[in-house]
């Protein structure tokens, strides 16, 4: 079977004209014969692969395993790689069309797409040294293995210059020891990119970025948490008593983590905007339908005024977020990674988005919204991670208030 790449490469064969995405100075044109490409095959593979099981997958929390495998297989876990490691060498808007749609079809599925391509894999590759590129990425893109990214602790969330993991200097080797919390696919990674402190006096200048198998003799991983929603993700605790790393697998310089942390948040906030952006399109398609074939009263309710104003809000909510989404990944593509107002702005209108479709989605189902029958409850919960990870939503306001407000001249 061709993988989606295979097939954008033989649109471009056929295909004469490349009609352009331009979000420059807030113009809108088509996506480009790629994107679609891209986009209908993530579509087909949500409605045949993933629809059909996510609500077993969310019941048994159990991780996909053979879905990650087939994304795999198909080039989606090394999406924004470079092609000379074996990745797609794909744009930050690729990324995020694909994980919109596999996100509509499983949400969870979604979020490991995700979190993998953001956190770890475009972070390798950009930061990574070329021995290291070879000696980590290569070896996992043939395989389809995931990295994980273990940032927070349980009192360093939105505070990371209060991480407690330590870094301390052993001749050409770092001690590392701590706990990190929340770290997505740890059960499953071979990899993980580490943030410590060498000097907590330092703070924010004091943190670095670590390399660490997971096998190596210190590491373990913490049972999965019982979580919400989200629920065939692994999330547990890593914990690292006094696990030795070399110092060639220091990632960017010491004292330069804490800047490597934030750029790569400001991708993966464009990634969690687009998985909540396929969780609000699912609850959209899921209250149309239903409300379609519901009969009260002697009609559609689908005719009825209030059911049409919920789901004019929430169409309209999705189309502005799905703008603002669209609009960050291009900006991210062309600046080069400056573009925190931008994937904040886009997180905050499609996470608050994803919150208020699934919660309109119950109403308008009703007492089958409660059930679990129907994906509306599931979808429900699901929604509610994509205010919290990358970053709380208040903390995106606070976010894009700074930035607006460092753009205005009152001089």
């Amino acid at each position: 079977m061709l993988s989606v790449f295979q097939r954008v490469r033989l649109w471009r064969c056929f295909s004469r004209d490349g009609i352009c995405i331009n979000y420059r100075n807030f113009t809108v044109t088509p996506l480009s014969g790629d994107h679609q490409v891209i986009q209908k095959a993530c579509r087909e593979f949500a409605e045949k692969e993933l629809m059909p099981v996510a609500a077993k997958i969310d019941r048994e929390m159990r991780y996909p395993q053979e879905l990650i495998e087939k994304l795999g297989s198909q080039g989606l876990l090394y999406m924004c790689v470079d092609r000379q490691m074996g990745g797609a060498g794909l744009g930050i808007l690729a990324l995020s069309l694909a994980v919109e749609e596999i996100a509509r079809g499983c949400s969870a599925t979604g979020a490991v797409v995700s979190i993998h391509n953001s956190l770890f894999a475009n972070l390798l590759d950009r930061k990574g040294t070329d021995g290291q590129r070879k000696a980590f990425l290569a070896p996992m893109i043939q395989d389809y293995s995931l990295g994980a990214f273990a940032l927070s602790e349980f009192n360093a969330g939105s505070d990371v210059a209060a991480l407690s993991t330590t870094a301390r200097q052993e001749g050409s080797n770092w001690i590392l020891k701590g706990t990190k919390a929340w770290v997505t696919s740890a059960k499953e990674a071979k990899v993980a990119i580490v943030f410590a402190s060498v000097d907590r006096s330092l703070k924010h200048a004091g943190i670095a970025a670590f390399i660490v198998p997971l096998d190596t003799p210190g590491v373990s991983v913490g049972r999965n948490e019982e979580k919400m929603g989200i629920r065939g993700t692994s999330t547990c605790t890593l914990v690292l008593d006094n696990v030795q790393v070399p110092e060639e697998n220091i990632l960017g310089e010491i004292g330069e983590g804490f800047r490597i942390a934030m750029e790569q948040l400001d991708l993966a906030r464009i990634g969690i905007a687009s998985q909540a952006l396929g969780i609000a399109r699912a609850c959209l398609d899921l209250s149309i339908s239903y409300a379609s074939s519901r009969i009260a009263f002697g009609q559609s309710i689908i005719t009825m005024p209030i059911v049409k104003s919920r789901i004019a809000e929430m169409g309209l909510r999705l189309e502005a977020a799905q703008l603002l989404t669209r609009r960050a990944a291009f900006v991210y593509s062309q600046s080069r990674g400056k573009t925190t107002k931008f994937s904040s702005m886009a997180k905050l209108a499609a996470s608050e988005c994803a919150t208020f479709n699934s919660h309109n989605c119950v109403q308008i189902l009703g007492g089958m919204g409660y059930v679990m029958d129907l994906p509306a409850e599931r979808l429900y919960r699901d929604a509610r991670i994509t205010e919290i990870y990358g970053g709380v939503t208040d903390i995106q306001k606070q976010i894009v208030a700074d930035q607006v407000i460092k753009e205005c001249n009152f001089e």
